[in-house]
């Protein structure tokens, strides 16, 4: 049976594509090695239970592994002590039925406090029974817990934390695990602070023995090519590996979700259908765009969890909006609350220094989710609806006539807004004009490296052609000519001869319109409002 590319569950290299996890698991194993106890706090469908299934083959030479899901524990094993005791032990029982160095005293003691037996069923009495199964064990052994999300909001959980903090102090003194390993979106930190939100126990965790875990999740150009080019040897497309590689990690900065749902929409959708009848055409840059288009508009449960949780922190959402819409840079630090969770979630990233949107997806994702909120009230929307048919002339994108009729009606609707109305919403009022025209046939996302509060390019597709449009604030006529040389720079780069410029200039002698002009071999399309 040929394989496939997964984007459910775990992932299993004998049925799945996958990218060598081989060099990150032997980074996570020599941090079991020297005895760390960590948590693997990663965003929605990073691959977390892909990497511990993994984990857990990759450890089973040296280590005892028991690998253990909260999520198969329900609620009420989280309410008291005893109740989560008894559970832990029967997930421990199960999971070593095949262990046959097991002692019959431990597995006695097990069965014990599964059954209510043991005492009062405290934890106290849960890792005494633990302690001394890792003294007995010829291997070390290591614990790894999935999903502790499921105990989140919940004091037991802290108490076992506490538990495994004290046996982590005192291993100098009696037995206790190797290496704990707790995965999760929330690290331990934030689910304590939801538990007990006064200052003390945000300072004293139960959990602040833990080491940091810096490893990178994120797929790379050349994790991607290894798993392309599996894909190449049994179907030999034809493609250039490395440069398909490079064009999704360009769309997903290497989200693994992202990465597999592409190859995956690419493979199964993608192929077969109007105009890809031949795997050879899929496996382009066009049938990259093509999965890049049905992702943007499907219902998956990654894209549901980013809207959930901007409904539930609403200052994520206006942190989130900010960076889509004003232009301002806002610097990172991972001390601010809004920072911290934007960053937990996946929302954002590190770079150089300041917060940015995590990808191309998410970011155009929430750019689509905003804007649908002001659709309705929009009359640059409704303007633009109105008129789309005349913007698409021979399937081709008149991007000139577009910008000549944003034009128009910019003077209409704001030719008397105030300089700081315009700066905080010049882009948002463009892209409700753009929207309706390109929706449904292209894509559209803004270029990382040019977003500021003074410039920001959009990058659009539309039916296997590029533009380029850079939208400015003006500021002069010395920046605005730098501005020019720039765009043409960039158009450049990525092999266009024309590009378009649209300035939002408050001069009160400012001419509007639109104009033509040439630096050397390129063509500028500049409209002024």
């Amino acid at each position: 049976m040929s394989k496939i590319f997964n984007t459910s569950a775990v992932c299993r290299p004998e049925i799945h594509y996958m990218v060598d996890l081989s060099d990150r698991l032997e980074q996570i194993k020599k941090m079991v090695d020297r005895g760390d106890y960590f948590t693997i706090n990663r965003a929605r469908q990073y691959g977390k239970t892909t990497m511990l299934r993994a984990l857990g083959s990759f450890l089973a030479e040296n280590y005892v592994v028991v690998s253990l899901d909260f999520q198969m524990m329900s609620q009420s094993d989280f309410e008291k002590e005893s109740s989560f005791s008894e559970a832990f032990a029967r997930e421990v029982l199960e999971e070593i039925a095949n262990i046959e160095e097991v002692s019959v005293e431990i597995i006695t003691r097990l069965q014990r406090l599964a059954d209510g037996k043991e005492g009062k069923g405290r934890l106290a009495e849960l890792f005494q029974c633990l302690n001394a199964w890792c003294g007995q064990s010829k291997k070390p052994i290591v614990m790894l817990i999935d999903e502790v999300d499921s105990a989140q909001n919940n004091q037991v959980f802290l108490d076992f934390l506490a538990q495994l903090r004290g046996a982590y102090i005192n291993r100098d003194k009696r037995p206790a695990f190797q290496s704990v390993i707790l995965a999760g979106v929330y690290d331990v930190k934030n689910i304590k602070q939801r538990l007990r939100p006064d200052g003390e126990h945000r300072v004293n965790s139960p959990w602040n023995i833990a080491a940091d875990f810096l490893l990178d999740m994120n797929f790379s150009v050349k994790d991607i090519s290894g798993m392309l080019a599996e894909y190449e040897s049994d179907y030999q497309t034809g493609m250039d590996i490395k440069e398909i590689a490079q064009f999704i990690y360009d769309y997903t900065s290497g989200y693994p979700f992202l990465v597999s749902r592409i190859c995956k929409l690419m493979d199964e959708r993608i192929t077969g259908s109007e105009g890809y009848f031949d795997r050879k055409l899929v496996w382009t840059k066009e049938g990259v765009l093509e999965a890049v288009k049905i992702l943007l508009i499907e219902k998956n449960t990654l894209f549901e969890s980013i809207t959930g949780k901007l409904a539930d922190y609403p200052r994520l959402r206006e942190l989130v909006y900010s960076l889509l819409f004003t232009g301002r840079k806002i610097s990172y630090n991972p001390l601010s609350p809004s920072i911290e969770i934007a960053e937990m979630f996946g929302f954002i990233k590190n770079f150089r220094g300041d917060a940015v949107i995590s990808n191309r997806i998410f970011e155009t994702v929430l750019y689509n989710l905003f804007l649908s909120e002001e659709m309705l009230d929009s009359e640059e929307y409704r303007t633009a609806l109105q008129e789309r048919n005349q913007f698409i002339q021979n399937g081709h994108l008149n991007m000139k006539l577009i910008l000549e009729k944003f034009v128009v009606h910019w003077g209409d609707l704001y030719s008397s807004a105030d300089e700081k109305f315009i700066e905080d919403n010049a882009r948002k009022f463009f892209l409700l004009y753009l929207k309706p025209i390109i929706n449904g046939t292209g894509n559209y996302y803004i270029e990382a490296q040019t977003r500021d509060n003074k410039r920001t390019d959009v990058i659009i597709d539309y039916c296997k052609e590029q533009f380029v449009i850079e939208m400015k604030i003006w500021r002069g006529n010395a920046y605005h000519e730098r501005g020019e040389e720039q765009l043409a720079e960039y158009l450049e780069y990525y092999h266009l001869n024309k590009g378009y410029m649209l300035s939002f200039n408050f001069n009160k002698k400012k001419q509007t319109g639109v104009k033509e002009i040439r630096i050397g071999n390129k063509v500028l399309i500049e409209a002024v409002v």
